[in-house]
């Protein structure tokens, strides 16, 4: 599938999920089930609004990225919120959280969260992960989950974070890769990219990416099989890792 094409239909696919408040991807657990299993705590579901699990994710990048008072936060694809808002709670009223998020109806749905539950310390922007509308060295952390794998042009995706990193400044992102080359039928298959599953990258050629951006210190910190939803076919080819990275 061409970028264009690919952009278009997570982002018609994601602007549904907003409006129905349901899972990219079919699943008989509960909301809060499928939290727990991609790494949020019991303690973390209870801190956030419940309109901000949307289960999307593929881990909880928050719990790695060490967050202190007073930082300055940006979530790449924040989706309905679930990891601005938990963040907002790490770096207090003196902190600050971007969430950006190509898909409008996410946006104003993450918005309009925020204002019901009181939370003046966080920010949501309309822009792609790839051109953030960010500022040059302004972001003390940069988080992201289960959306870097969406991005047709991963590369761009993590020069623009590192572009707007401070210097020292880290990124923590949990994702989906693969182990090896997943069969064409897959990678031309919308659902499947909709899904997190055919743009996820060769997980040696996804940490290269990374330092090609510029980051040094690139380290898988966990990584595990991911199978929720997976099918038959891809079981034990797609791994969920959790990366840490500096810019020095």
């Amino acid at each position: 599938m061409k970028e264009k094409e690919v952009k278009s239909y997570v982002k018609n696919r994601y602007s549904k999920i907003a409006k129905n408040g349901a899972s990219c991807c079919p699943s008989s657990a509960s909301l809060i089930e499928q939290a727990k299993l991609v790494g949020y705590s019991e303690e973390d579901i209870k801190k956030i609004p419940e309109e901000a699990n949307m289960g999307l994710g593929c881990g909880n990048p928050v719990a790695l990225a060490g967050l202190k008072e007073g930082e300055t936060v940006l979530d790449l694809g924040s989706g309905g919120g679930i990891d601005v808002f938990l963040a907002s709670k790490k770096v207090g009223p003196k902190g600050r959280i971007i969430g950006v998020d190509m898909t409008k109806t996410m946006v104003e749905k993450s918005k309009q969260t925020a204002e019901k539950y009181g939370y003046s310390n966080v920010e949501f922007r309309l822009g792609e992960i790839e051109d953030l509308p960010v500022e040059d060295n302004s972001i003390d952390a940069v988080i992201s989950n289960c959306v870097i794998n969406l991005s047709p042009n991963k590369k761009k995706v993590f020069k623009e974070a590192y572009r707007v990193l401070k210097p020292n400044g880290r990124m923590l992102i949990s994702d989906l890769v693969t182990e090896g080359k997943l069969p064409s039928e897959i990678r031309k298959n919308p659902d499947a990219w909709a899904a997190c599953i055919a743009g996820a990258m060769d997980k040696r050629e996804y940490l290269r990416t990374i330092e090609e951006a510029g980051f040094r210190k690139v380290n898988i910190v966990s990584e595990s099989s991911y199978e929720l939803d997976v099918s038959e076919k891809l079981k034990g080819r797609i791994t969920s890792i959790k990366v840490e990275a500096y810019k020095f």
